[in-house]
Order: structure tokens, then sequence, then C-alpha cells
């Protein structure tokens, strides 16, 4: 509890929320902004019921399917992993293909489990809103290096797919132009007495 309220005291003032993990009566006794459970844990539903609406709601998942149940039970984000294999935790790998199946449910989604900032890039292209890390900082030589190092790797793969998802738009705007100019020739031949009308 002490832990609890040192860090948000912390974070409150940078305005970086606190979640915490498995324990709801902790997260409710401090007030902290959100929590986070397993499928294990208390059902998502009643979470929800304990905090209100206005709370965070994380939920650790493994599938689609669970994901989407997450999300109609009224979690805000899921967890979902083990990306890749990792120390920090005994737990089966969902690989990259799991992650853009579970990301395709339209939920916001964490990627957890062997992220760093060696394949931050490769996990934050499969549409990930975020990477949640254990042993890639503090498994670390040197915590605030691995930090740094990490940050830089998330700030060059986000702004590289902001690139990717203008220069998609700006593809299909073109499309849509071109569609566009394409049925008002075609219409424009279709006017009686034009030489293609009959073409059209």
């Amino acid at each position: 509890m002490f832990t609890c309220l040192s860090r948000l005291q912390l974070c409150r003032p940078l305005e970086i929320p606190v979640i915490i993990n498995d324990r709801v009566d902790v997260a409710i006794a401090c007030d902290a902004d959100g929590v986070h459970v397993g499928q294990s844990d208390i059902p998502t539903r009643l979470v929800r019921q304990m905090l209100g609406p206005d709370k965070i709601v994380g939920v650790s998942t493994k599938t689609p399917a669970e994901a989407a149940k997450a999300a109609a039970d009224g979690a805000d984000y899921v967890g979902v992993g083990a990306v890749f294999p990792t120390s920090t935790k005994d737990s089966s790998v969902v690989g990259l293909e799991g992650l853009r199946a579970t990301c395709a449910i339209g939920i916001p989604a964490v990627a957890i489990g062997g992220v760093g900032a060696h394949n931050a890039a490769e996990v934050l292209g499969s549409g990930v809103q975020g990477l949640a890390v254990v042993s890639a900082v503090f498994a670390a030589p040197d915590v605030e290096v691995a930090t740094r190092k990490l940050r830089e790797a998330v700030d060059l793969a986000l702004q590289q797919r902001g690139q990717q998802q203008q220069q998609q738009q700006q593809c299909f705007e073109h499309v849509v132009q071109a569609a566009v100019v394409a049925r008002w020739v075609c219409m424009v031949c279709c006017l009686p007495g034009w030489p293609l009308a009959n073409v059209c």
C-alpha cells in the first residue's frame, strides 16, 4: 500500500497513470488510475463494476477470442503475449501472427514478452498501441541506458509507422480521386450524341 502511494506521488505530477497489477483492492484503496488482471483473476466485468467507468482496466490475453470478451466486459485495453520467449514468466508464445490477429479485434493492445529495443519496430508494426517490458530494462547492466535505448527505438518506430500511414492515406486519396475522375468521364461519354456512348 505504501509502495502504491509513493508511486502515485511520483507519477501524478507528471500525468503518468499508475496501473496496479492483479490487486483490485489495492487499486481502490490508494485510488490508482486503474488495474490490470489476468484470465484467472477477478472477472473483467466485475472489476469494471468495482472500479466504475472512469478507471483504466486492462486484461491479459492470448487469443482474439479472449480479447473480444475482455472488450465486451468493459476492458480499456488488453495485454497480449508472450509475443516472444521470455525468462520473466513461464508463458506460451503467441508470436507476431497471434499478436496481429488480436490487434484486428479493435481493442487497444499492449505487447508483452521478450519485447525490447531490438525488436520494438517489428512489434509495433503489428498494430499494437504499446509495449510492456520487464527484463529488457531491469535485467540490463544499466537501467537508465536501457530505458533510453528502448525509448529511442519506440520513437523511431512510431515515426516510421506514421510516415507509412501518411503514405497509405495519400495513396488511398489518389485512388479515390482517380475513381471519381474515371466515373465522371464515363458519365460524360454516355451522354446522348457522344461517340463513345455505346462503349460506356
